[in-house]
């Protein structure tokens, strides 16, 4: 579990049963800006948390009627960035003085802002979390 964050018992019950409906341990879980329960798993658990083909996402998602996103942890900010924005692709994840800047996919660029930035600031709160960033920037 991630350090200095509390969690009230019904996220905790919300752990509990992600861990025993998937078998992955959790490092974190949280509701992020946009309403979506965030599980964050151990490093090297984000198969056996997402299961076959999202098997165990849509079933998790089916049972508690809330949109959820499962992200693997990392120490490292890139590699962990790059897990937050999937399926999204990034072209580039550039970190100077606790800015990061990500260059997507021309595709994937209006998802990762979303209406009025709200994705890419949402994005940002979570990044801050486990680092100390100043900002995350989309270009």
């Amino acid at each position: 579990m991630a350090a200095g964050i509390k969690y009230d018992t019904a996220l905790l019950k919300l752990m509990s049963f992600f861990e025993s409906s998937t078998g992955a341990k959790l490092h974190d879980c949280f509701v992020d800006q946009n309403g979506t329960l965030v599980f964050v798993v151990q490093p090297a658990q984000y198969g056996l948390a997402v299961g076959r083909g999202g098997s165990n996402v849509r079933r998790i998602e089916a049972a508690l009627k809330k949109d959820i996103k499962v992200v693997e942890h990392s120490s490292d900010l890139v590699q962990f960035i790059q897990g937050l924005i999937q399926p999204s692709k990034a072209r580039e994840i550039a970190v100077a003085e606790n800015v990061v800047t990500i260059t997507p996919e021309p595709s994937s660029r209006s998802f990762l802002i979303g209406r009025a930035g709200k994705n890419v600031k949402n994005f940002e709160a979570i990044v801050k979390r486990y680092f100390p960033i100043k900002e995350l920037k989309v270009l």
